[in-house]
């Protein structure tokens, strides 16, 4: 069973850039799962994948998986290349304003 090793994304409800400076450890499923007949609920025998490890560094990640003998895949961080444009509320009534108002 292999492991991934990753840095999270920020949550989508997050506006600061946040959430992506600890390295997470997650097994990938050796199984898949089934839906339990009686409630509909997804279910799985495989014990492995509800663990995660957090790490600070990837380094950390990376040796903590070599010492144990677990076989890994890094996964580089996506950078975001959105640029976040600084805007106040009092811009919409500004004399300078580009754009037509419209309400």
């Amino acid at each position: 069973m292999t492991a991934r090793i990753y840095c999270p994304a920020a949550s989508a409800t997050q506006s600061a850039p946040g959430a992506g400076k600890s390295w997470v450890l997650r097994y990938d499923a050796e199984s898949a799962r089934s839906i339990e007949p009686l409630m509909g609920w997804t279910s799985s025998s495989d014990m492995k994948s509800q663990i995660r490890l957090t790490f600070d560094t990837r380094e950390e990640a990376v040796a903590y998986a070599e010492r144990n003998g677990i076989p890994y895949r890094v996964e580089e961080p996506r950078l975001s290349t959105a640029k976040r444009r600084i805007a106040s509320y009092s811009d919409n009534f500004k004399t300078t304003r580009v754009g037509l108002w419209t309400h």
